[in-house]
């Protein structure tokens, strides 16, 4: 028995490498723990800019960006709107947030969210739309989600807002740069936190600091 536990000059660093691999693996590197099913809902907080703070403030939640999984030849990606619609390898899109760190959110049924994965499909290329408005010619994160949904799903995924019911005072000057003119209270938008309140959504992987 003495001898079983004789000094090994191997054993701590393993040990050690042990641990900080699993802890690397929970915290650091959550994708690495994440496994994927198309039509996931992915959402991350990314870095601060007037845009990303504009969005966190008046909706007063840490989500800022979201995206849809897809399944692909080459791989798992994320379809999402930011610069264009398009289509961003999903390891490179869990590593953008602030942090490294996102939240997943999954119908409960695989074919469901395999339908809202290919419902991306006809927008990718379309604008971005800074402006938050409900039309075809430009589209914003959220708006690709609420988008797909109603084509795969038949209904909407997440609650429509009004700008003007949402908190938006602090940020109205923010909000008057991007629209050239007085904050449109009226206008209807689908946020990335009202996704995340939806029911038929339910949260199996990560989290975003409140």
């Amino acid at each position: 028995m003495a001898r079983w536990f004789r000094w090994r000059p191997w054993f701590p660093a393993a040990a050690l490498g042990a641990v900080l691999a699993g802890w690397l693996g929970a915290h650091a590197w959550p994708w690495l723990t994440y496994g994927p099913r198309a039509g996931d809902v992915l959402f991350q907080s990314l870095p601060h800019g007037p845009l990303v703070d504009t969005i966190e403030g008046v909706t007063r939640s840490p989500a800022s960006h979201c995206g849809i999984v897809v399944a692909t030849p080459g791989g798992w990606m994320v379809a999402e709107a930011l610069g264009t619609v398009h289509m961003t390898p999903l390891s490179t899109w869990c590593r953008r947030g602030r942090g490294w760190a996102f939240e997943v959110r999954r119908l409960a049924e695989p074919a469901s969210g395999a339908a809202l994965a290919a419902a991306t499909a006809p927008w990718l290329g379309r604008p971005y739309d800074a402006r938050f408005r409900f039309d075809d010619e430009a589209i914003y994160c959220s708006e690709l989600v609420l988008l797909a949904g109603r084509s795969a799903l038949g209904r909407d995924l997440g609650r429509i807002e009004r700008l003007g019911d949402l908190d938006w005072r602090p940020w109205a000057a923010a909000i008057e740069g991007f629209e050239g003119g007085p904050p449109p209270l009226d206008r209807l938008m689908i946020t990335p936190e009202a996704l995340r309140r939806e029911p038929v959504l339910a949260r199996v992987h990560g989290g975003l600091g409140e």
